[in-house]
């Protein structure tokens, strides 16, 4: 019997991105103009040479964010799905993804998610989607209210803060403790009373600042994005993160100090996704992904254990990531990896984290 065969009847996957450069104003939009027309190994060596170490180590290949990845797509993805765990994608999340606009408003994102053929064709529902919206802008009021208006299924917004001291680790925003700033503190109002939720993507040592944010707001549901991104923390990323054993250590020991005093405020979810993201430090490994099975387990186990002893079975929830994951990792395996550590834990516990809480906490 597969480990989701019975358990649940579908699984949600609470974090993925869609997008398509030649319709939107996505970052990869300069590189994609070329990089469809050449052959992918010589793509892969314009990618090298055309960004710098930062981005490289951020998606690995351009062969994900550089072409379209809409519904269809994902569908391939994830139709083997069903066969390793014994049920399908049943629905998805979609998560802003880094759209380019003059403005800085996630009201185009949202028109075009509107127009995305999700619950078609074998691909998923549309369970709910996250805009970007930074609350320090003037207009935010006025972005949150017309993003509402186009995708009913809007539960909540995302601000990227993540911003390292490694200068070869990429950054997100241009300021430090951007989630704790007055200007950000005053403006989240607007949304915390609009009900709707804040995804938080800081890397681990931030994440003092979303406590500061959980506590000024405590009936705010906050989001953590990728297990809160221990950068470096299985190998070698930037400059000089995670290059050694003794700097890894180093970086595990004050995530789980800032994980566990994070979980403290119930107020804060924690998302098992990021499962197989690069700049944890998998880097690139010769087979092309991080292999088999057995040793994304391993690898991840660690983390898993620690998150549910702090945050126990109400508070986890699983998201692919798709497709910034992807050059590490089949869907599948990562699926298969999270289900496996977490099936001596009980049906309960399966329930909750691939479905019930992802269906509660963004209202589905």
């Amino acid at each position: 019997m597969q480990p989701l065969e019975g358990v649940v009847p579908g699984v949600v996957d609470a974090h993925a991105h869609f997008w398509n450069p030649k319709r939107t104003p996505w970052a990869s939009n300069r590189l994609s103009r070329s990089y469809r027309f050449l052959p992918r190994r010589v793509g892969d060596l314009v990618f090298t040479a055309a960004v710098g170490q930062a981005d490289r180590e951020f998606a690995l290949t351009p062969r994900n964010v550089a072409r379209a990845y809409e519904p269809a797509q994902y569908e391939l993805d994830v139709r083997v799905v069903q066969t390793a765990v014994g049920v399908p994608i049943e629905s998805v999340v979609f998560v802003e993804s880094h759209w380019h606009a003059d403005d800085h408003s996630g009201v185009d994102e949202a028109r075009y998610v509107a127009s995305l053929p999700f619950g078609r064709d074998g691909a998923p529902d549309l369970g709910a989607f996250v805009a970007h919206a930074d609350p320090r802008h003037p207009n935010v009021t006025a972005q949150l209210d017309l993003t509402a208006a186009a995708v009913p299924q809007f539960r909540g917004v995302r601000m990227m803060g993540a911003r390292h001291p490694d200068p070869k680790v990429r950054d997100w925003v241009d300021v430090d403790a951007v989630l704790s700033s007055r200007d950000f503190l005053a403006g989240f109002a607007r949304i915390a009373e609009r009900d709707l939720l804040f995804e938080a993507f800081v890397y681990s040592h931030q994440l003092y600042d979303v406590v500061t944010l959980a506590r000024e707001y405590p009936q705010t549901t906050i989001v953590i994005d990728h297990l809160g991104a221990p950068v470096g923390v299985f190998g070698p990323v930037g400059s000089r993160t995670g290059a050694t054993a003794a700097a890894r250590s180093d970086v595990l020991r004050l995530w789980r100090e800032r994980t566990a005093m994070l979980a403290q405020n119930p107020n804060v979810v924690m998302k098992l996704s990021g499962l197989a993201f690069p700049i944890l430090g998998y880097g690139r490994l010769a087979s092309g992904n991080i292999g088999s099975r057995v040793t994304l387990e391993e690898m991840i186990a660690p983390l898993i254990d620690h998150l549910l002893a702090h945050f126990g079975v109400d508070r986890l929830l699983f998201g692919s990531n798709y497709p910034i994951d992807k050059p590490n990792a089949p869907f599948e395996t990562i699926v298969v990896a999270l289900a496996e550590i977490l099936k001596p834990h009980g049906e309960e516990l399966l329930r909750k984290v691939f479905r019930e809480n992802a269906r509660r906490v963004y209202r589905m």
